[in-house]
């Protein structure tokens, strides 16, 4: 069911098996298992995800690669619903362990808010990282190419690259790093720093690979229809380049469970088992939140492992399904015999 603030007092007395947390492709591949393996589900999404801006999927079996994202995420929120699954636009502020059963704390809404709080026994983080983008005056400027012809993914993306004049992008020495990785795709890279000095190190380790730097900011990317032509940069210099890497990290959406005890992680990543299963055995993490390639595909398989490994727990601990009928059929029987 479709919650909203309308509707949510129906299911404020629900103990669900688990609330997924991010309403993307893992979250939504977790949900739809969760819902077909006969158990209660809830999806939380706040929207505006790291895929609801992939404007196309090129490298995804089956799918027409120039399907957008968000095209994809409505069809498998609309399956998850269909399978029996709840889904909530909401932004969950705190995972609270209690014991037996989680308490996640909702707010709903934009601008009169409204708090609620659910019950589970198992959560699965699945609310991703957003990639951090040049800061222009004008962002508008920014979204214009972003997901276009300026990518954030070179697993994703290189190939759409291939022998391109391309920009990096980069605010540090080590996201620089990328592009001696780029150069797989294309040779023809110059390195923007957006207002960023550069050790004389780096400086000669570019110049030895023909890439040349740019230190100034930049202020604004040029073409038109989504499609690069071009950066200009504050002293007025144009960078010519029909694509480009924007590799300056990223916002993990991982705050809500820093309250939980005994987390393990890598960095910001949450450390996991085969089965997505965290340190904590009733929390599982999905995608770009754990270690291992930010990639869609990985991330809908991640899906079904944690959904699988929370049923087979649930099944195990729970009392098998009998044919009742028979077994009364069967001791009626030997009753009349004896």
């Amino acid at each position: 069911m479709k919650l909203s603030s309308k509707n949510l007092d129906t299911r404020r007395d629900t103990v669900y098996d688990a609330i997924v947390v991010g309403g993307g492709m893992g979250g939504l591949s977790a949900a739809i298992y969760l819902a077909r393996y006969g158990l209660k589900c809830l999806v939380i999404e706040k929207g505006r995800g790291r895929s609801f801006w992939m404007q196309d999927l090129r490298n995804y079996v089956g799918l027409d690669p120039d399907t957008p994202g968000r095209t994809i995420l409505q069809h498998a929120t609309n399956q998850a619903i269909e399978w029996g699954a709840d889904f909530l636009r909401g932004f969950v502020e705190e995972v609270i362990d209690e014991g037996d059963t989680f308490t996640v704390k909702v707010k709903v809404g934009k601008g009169d808010t409204t708090g609620v709080t659910f019950r589970s026994q198992y959560v699965i983080a699945a609310t991703g990282i957003i990639d951090l983008l040049p800061e222009l005056e004008n962002m508008q400027n920014v979204f214009d190419y972003a997901g276009y012809t300026l990518h954030v993914c070179m697993i994703c993306d290189g190939f759409d690259m291939w022998d391109q004049k391309a920009v990096l992008l980069a605010k540090t020495e080590g996201q620089i790093n990328a592009a001696f990785v780029l150069n797989w795709f294309t040779p023809y890279i110059s390195v923007l720093t957006n207002g960023l000095q550069v050790s004389d190190e780096m400086k000669q380790k570019l110049a030895d690979h023909g890439y040349p730097l740019y230190e100034q900011p930049i202020a604004e990317f040029l073409g038109e229809n989504h499609k690069m032509s071009g950066v200009k940069l504050a002293d007025g210099t144009i960078v010519e380049a029909t694509t480009g890497l924007v590799n300056m990290g990223s916002i993990y959406h991982n705050q809500y469970l820093k309250g939980i005890a005994g987390l393990e992680y890598d960095g910001e990543n949450l450390v996991t088992n085969n089965m997505c299963q965290t340190s904590h055995p009733r929390i599982f993490a999905l995608g770009d939140l754990k270690q291992g390639l930010n990639q869609v595909s990985v991330a809908v398989a991640d899906g079904t492992l944690a959904a699988t490994q929370i049923w087979r727990n649930i099944r195990r601990a729970s009392a098998p399904r009998k044919w009742e009928d028979n077994i009364a059929q069967a001791s009626q029987t030997g009753a009349a015999e004896s």
